[in-house]
Formats: structure tokens, C-alpha cells, sequence
């Protein structure tokens, strides 16, 4: 019998991810009720990935539970937040329990790594779409901004660019080649790092992320 909704939710996501003393209410409810630490604003991003877009149909499932988790980290170090709870959406064609438990790991993995509780989510059929919303909060008016650059600011990039573009390519064309930087490559598009200490550790010094 496939597994509905509320069962999907228990099996799969009702534990994923780390415990923290801040959400009152989590996964189960019709929201979530998160206590942010006193004088701190909250940082919400989001992001979407679409398979055939943003990765190919047949990435590993537990890199893809990974990604969505690490770009919106990304997003939240670019703005210098300590990142804290998560909700996740998935839109999925069939509810594969094998595929679903591999998304969970992956997710979970990256979830607990940086101390992010999930907090709610949602699920419904279709093509496969996978969104992660991520919280966090920073010391009141310490978030990096872009706009905060000011014209003569020494730009600094932190690690390469253009690794996981080279990385995405590769995947798309598996004959592209099996060498080691090939390897290393679409490990950078499959597995990024979110840069989440540099991003905090930068309040107060950047200008602009």
C-alpha cells in the first residue's frame, strides 16, 4: 500500500535533523513555533531544485536532499546567519521508499552538520521538485547585505569558482571523463560545502557578502 502523506512524513522526516532547544512546536503540527534568541532579527531563505534543471533526473537521492539544504545554507552564510530550523516541500512523482530514505539521509546529514532542526514540511505528486526553506538569526543590524559594497572594497572570493558548473556538466555527460578532477568536480556539484562559520565569522569586518 503506498504510504500517505502523514505516514511519508513520520517514517522519513519526523526526526531528521538536529534537536534543538529553541522550536516549541515542530514537525506534526500545522505550523511550526520557533523562539529566536532575544535581539537577534530572523534571516528566511528559500530555494527550489527541479530535476532536469537543476540536477539530472537521475542524481543520487541523497545528494539531492543534500543540495537543497546546502544552497540555502549558502544563503544564510551570505548574510552572515547562524542558520537554525528548516521546512522542506517535495513534490514527487511516486513515493519510492527506497529513493525517500536515500533523500533523508542526505538531507538529515547536512540538517545535523550545522545544528539545523526541521521544523515542518509538505509533500504532493508531480514532476520532481524539491524546496527547502531555511531560518536563521543574526545580532540585530549585523546581517551582510549586498548593499553594503561601496565602490573601491577589495573583493575576496572564498574556495574556487565555476567548480560546480564544471561539476554539473560532467554529471550531464557521463563519458565527459573519470579522472580524479573530474571526480573532485562533480563531488563540488553534488556535495557542496556551505560556508557557514566564514559567513558569521565575517559580521563586522564585510561590507557586503
Amino acid at each position: 500500500m503506498p504510504l500517505g502523506e502523514f505516514d511519508l512524513i513520520a517514517q522519513y522526516f519526523a526526526q531528521l535533523g538536529a534537536r534543538r532547544n529553541d522550536v516549541a512546536l515542530g514537525v506534526g503540527d500545522d505550523g511550526a513555533i520557533l523562539v529566536p534568541p532575544p535581539d537577534h532579527e530572523l534571516v528566511v531563505v528559500i530555494d527550489s531544485l527541479v530535476a532536469g534543471r537543476h540536477f539530472p533526473p537521475n542524481s543520487p537521492a541523497a545528494s539531492i536532499g543534500h543540495r537543497v539544504v546546502a544552497v540555502n545554507l549558502s544563503d544564510l552564510a551570505a548574510m552572515g546567519a547562524t542558520p537554525a530550523w528548516a521546512l522542506l516541500a517535495l513534490t514527487l512523482p511516486s513515493a519510492d521508499e527506497a529513493w525517500l530514505a536515500e533523500f533523508a539521509l542526505g538531507a538529515g546529514a547536512s540538517l545535523q552538520r550545522f545544528g539545523v532542526a526541521l521544523v515542518g514540511g509538505d509533500t504532493t505528486a508531480g514532476p520532481l521538485t524539491i524546496t527547502a526553506q531555511l531560518c536563521g538569526f543574526v545580532p540585530r543590524d549585523t546581517a551582510l547585505r549586498r548593499d553594503g559594497a561601496r565602490p573601491g572594497d577589495a573583493v575576496i572570493v572564498s574556495g574556487t569558482t565555476g567548480d560546480a558548473a564544471f561539476g554539473l556538466a560532467l554529471e550531464q555527460d557521463r563519458h565527459a571523463g573519470d579522472s580524479e578532477s573530474a571526480r573532485v568536480l562533480r563531488q563540488r556539484f553534488l556535495y557542496p560545502t556551505p560556508r557557514c562559520e566564514l559567513g558569521i565569522a565575517l559580521r563586522g569586518i564585510a561590507t557586503a557578502c
